[in-house]
């Protein structure tokens, strides 16, 4: 069966996941889902990232009903059959951009802000969907403290500068916050990545890409939202290129499956994560979880797992500014062609 879920106030919410929400749909196994996101940065400038439904979105939800993250997300989504120790299998088919323009801040949360002494920047970018390509239009310096919490900028506030002529940035559109409702009870903010998938912010997950979520609670209840149309690992200013997109997924219940954490698979590898505010903790995690990976899917022994680890897959930074910071394990499917 084929659904489609609009961007509206009844049917998002803002910062946050929550095990106690009310369903906005139900699926079954198998379904076909068109979803409808809508970026939190549409504020940055509204006459290039806003349409009278997205306006309506941002004037309609009380900010006293938003946080304690950010990000707007659509859902959540109720799918039949899903228990707890079962696994969502979401199969991304394709996302297109339902305006052509996105936004990327150089914020107070990025990598280098405290060393490079300037004030907040914000780049609006043109999507060229013909070339995949976006190219800068214009930049400015935000007035003040930038904050995530549905703000808007009139034009008319700031200077804004032509930058960054000559410069191409190739297309990945992705899915930046996207997760099953946590075990925990109550409002968990959509900032931090967890066992539940939120704020990934890997950019492979896009077109053709599948993600395995743990089922934490019946129903497993999928949201997702902070849809990017590029970024590189590490997304080190703060964010990447956001923008509102149209999201086509396919969403199967696993009961053959059972892994602890959001796992990515792709045409020719997989990819495991791990989280934490201590880089050098999320790498450790992330190594166990590869090599339990190994184990169960594979058949390798710790030994194996451990040195197919170290001389054939690649450990990546997914993100460094999302409060618990991301690794990723990429493992070749390749590596293991001959049986």
């Amino acid at each position: 069966m084929y659904h489609d879920l609009k961007a509206t106030p009844n049917t998002m919410h803002w910062g946050y996941f929550d095990n106690q929400l009310v369903p906005v749909l139900t699926v079954n196994s198998g379904d076909i889902v068109k979803v409808e996101t809508v970026t939190h940065q549409a504020g940055d400038a509204p006459d290039y990232l806003m349409d009278p439904a997205i306006e309506n979105i941002y004037n309609s939800i009380p900010p006293e009903t938003r946080g304690p993250g950010v990000h707007l997300l659509t859902g959540p989504i109720f799918v039949r059959g899903a228990a707890p120790g079962d696994t969502l299998e979401v199969r991304y088919l394709t996302m297109t951009a339902r305006l052509p323009y996105g936004t990327n801040v150089s914020a107070n949360w990025g990598l280098l802000h405290d060393v490079l002494d300037r004030p907040e920047h914000v780049t609006i970018f043109k999507i060229d969907d013909t070339l995949q390509q976006a190219r800068a239009l214009f930049g400015y310096d935000f007035p003040g403290r930038y904050e995530l919490a549905g703000q808007v900028i009139p034009p008319n506030l700031v200077e804004r500068t032509p930058i960054m002529s000559g410069v191409r940035i190739p297309m990945r559109p992705h899915i930046g916050t996207a997760g099953v409702a946590p075990k925990e009870s109550g409002r968990i903010s959509s900032i931090p990545p967890g066992k539940h998938g939120g704020n990934i912010d890997n950019w492979r997950i896009g077109p053709g890409s599948t993600m395995f979520y743990p089922v934490l609670v019946p129903g497993a209840l999928f949201s997702l939202g902070d849809a990017h149309v590029s970024q590189g690992d590490g997304e080190i200013d703060g964010t990447a290129i956001e923008a509102s997109l149209d999201i086509l997924m396919q969403i199967v219940v696993r009961k053959d499956i059972n892994f602890p954490g959001p796992l990515l698979e792709t045409a020719d590898s997989w990819y495991i994560h791990a989280f934490d505010p201590d880089l050098n903790l999320a790498a450790r995690q992330v190594a166990l979880d590869s090599i339990n990976f190994l184990q169960e899917q594979r058949g390798l022994s710790v030994d194996e797992a451990y040195t197919l680890l170290s001389v054939a897959c690649d450990f990546g930074v997914t993100q460094v500014v999302d409060q618990k910071q991301g690794i990723h394990v990429i493992i070749p499917k390749s590596l293991f062609a001959a049986g």
